[in-house]
């Protein structure tokens, strides 16, 4: 857990900073926005987001200390510790233009880490150290790691500006050519295999971390889930006219595909869904970068200011740049250990 914290704890710090760029000094105190009034403008989301996002860094602390110290010292150590990294990306966050620095987020981030830090320090890791040792005694530390991809997986469905279970798209980052001009038709056949292999990698990874008898349930409620947040993705930040503006005929054309290939592929040994499902992740992140710019995301990319979204996009967007080869590396070295009932 220790790991995850940290882990988590650079996810917060990125979509802090984000973008990261353009830091100078303003002259005033770095240290006035501590003692600031009410901010004249603030909503509801922003004030949410920065609860919910320290609830789970509050957790994982309380979770990662509390066998080492006793309950209550876990739960104020891990407050402690969130809020002092909340105020110094606040500080941090006086050298950024496009940051505003204030004390009402770092309440916020206070009241979620103390949210979070309770239940992980009096669960004692009950949760993960069952499901651990009940399915997988050997190999904890593997699936631990699955879970947390799963979850960023989960993650990288909420970014609108990329395609259905579309990730790994390094070309913002790097001088990659588009080397394919775009046609409607075309477009369809890349989009879906893009789609169908993503799906196929997730559905496997959740069905290699998930109990014997839940190999079936657990991935489908994870599509599930997986759907939901990219819907709420496209209705929160655009309209709510557009929830299922990801529904086009080649990402549904794929899902389906994707799921028909899982189900056949659950016959297979374990050691060979590993391998399909790295061979399936491999190809999408491959088809990503070379996919032709699709017009309708560009002008998303364009038009739309992520505004009050600023963190949440930067968080997201982040995570689907990297998450295929954080998995990559999972695939390679998991070992599945099976306990029938």
């Amino acid at each position: 857990m220790l790991y995850l914290s940290l882990g988590y704890a650079v996810l917060i710090v990125y979509a802090s900073l984000y973008p990261l760029t353009g830091w100078h000094s303003t002259g005033a105190s770095p240290f006035d926005f501590f003692f600031a009034g009410w901010p004249r403008y603030t909503t509801t989301f922003d004030l949410l987001i920065n609860v919910a996002a320290y609830i789970p860094l509050g957790f994982f602390l309380a979770t990662a200390l509390r066998p080492r110290v006793a309950t209550k010292h876990a739960w104020w150590i891990a407050v402690l510790a969130a809020s002092a990294l909340s105020f110094l990306l606040e500080f941090m966050q006086n050298y950024l233009p496009s940051r505003v620095a204030s004390n009402l987020d770092l309440a916020g981030n206070t009241c979620g880490a103390l949210i979070g830090a309770l239940p992980g320090a009096l669960w004692r890791r009950q949760l993960i150290d069952n499901l651990r040792h009940t399915h997988w005694p050997d190999h904890g530390q593997s699936v631990e790691m699955g879970l947390v991809l799963v979850g960023l997986w989960l993650l990288t469905q909420l970014d609108p500006t990329t395609l259905l279970f579309g990730a790994g798209d390094l070309r913002s980052l790097l001088p990659l050519p588009s080397t394919q001009t775009f046609s409607a038709a075309g477009f369809v056949r890349i989009e879906s295999l893009i789609a169908a292999s993503g799906l196929l990698a997730a559905l496997l990874m959740a069905s290699l971390i998930a109990p014997y008898h839940q190999r079936r349930v657990f991935p489908l409620l994870l599509l599930a889930v997986g759907l939901a947040a990219k819907s709420l993705a496209f209705a929160l930040m655009m309209h709510p006219q557009t929830a299922l503006a990801w529904a086009t005929p080649g990402a549904l054309l794929g899902s389906l595909a994707g799921g028909l290939l899982w189900l056949a592929a659950l016959a297979l040994p374990l050691t060979w869904q590993r391998l399909l499902a790295a061979l399936a992740l491999l190809t999408a992140s491959v088809m990503v970068n070379l996919a032709p710019i699709n017009p309708y995301l560009e002008n998303l990319q364009n038009v739309w200011n992520p505004g009050q979204f600023l963190n949440f996009h930067g968080l997201t967007h982040f995570i689907t740049l990297l998450w295929p080869y954080l998995a990559l590396p999972w695939f390679a070295f998991h070992r599945t250990y099976v306990r029938h009932h």
